[in-house]
């Protein structure tokens, strides 16, 4: 085995994913850990390795992620981003099945900030007339 490989960086809400996709089995590994194990919510892991399946080079790619930051739905979408900005640096020719799939756009919404004289970013105090 070669010891070439392609990374990226996918990044959602506070969430950062880089990986690592090299030739292989299909094994995915993220922190450490096996996929499934690390994406235990129901179709989470499926959503991170759907770039592979988009570009028809499911098991033949191993992956190992590196995340932190976020939860469970920030992480995942990082981590599909990752993936799909790795494959395009394996393969530009990617890139059509890859945008048709919504897989390169990065999610940009954010946890809005608390405002001062509101409770929380948008909910105000009860309004009393007297």
């Amino acid at each position: 085995m070669s010891n070439q490989y392609y990374e990226a960086v996918g990044r959602r809400k506070t969430s950062i994913a880089r990986v690592r996709l090299f030739s292989g089995d299909g094994a995915v590994t993220c922190n450490e850990k096996p996929g499934q194990e690390y994406f235990p919510r129901y179709g989470d892991f499926d959503l991170v390795t759907a770039p592979l399946k988009a570009a028809g080079v499911e098991g033949k790619y191993s992956l190992t992620l590196k995340i932190t930051g976020g939860g469970p739905t920030g992480q995942t979408g990082a981590a599909q981003l990752a993936v799909a900005r790795a494959l395009l640096k394996l393969n530009p020719e990617l890139r059509k099945p890859m945008r048709k799939g919504g897989f390169l756009t990065r999610d940009d919404r954010m946890k809005e900030r608390k405002k001062p004289g509101l409770k929380r970013a948008r909910k105000a105090p009860t309004f009393t007339k007297r």
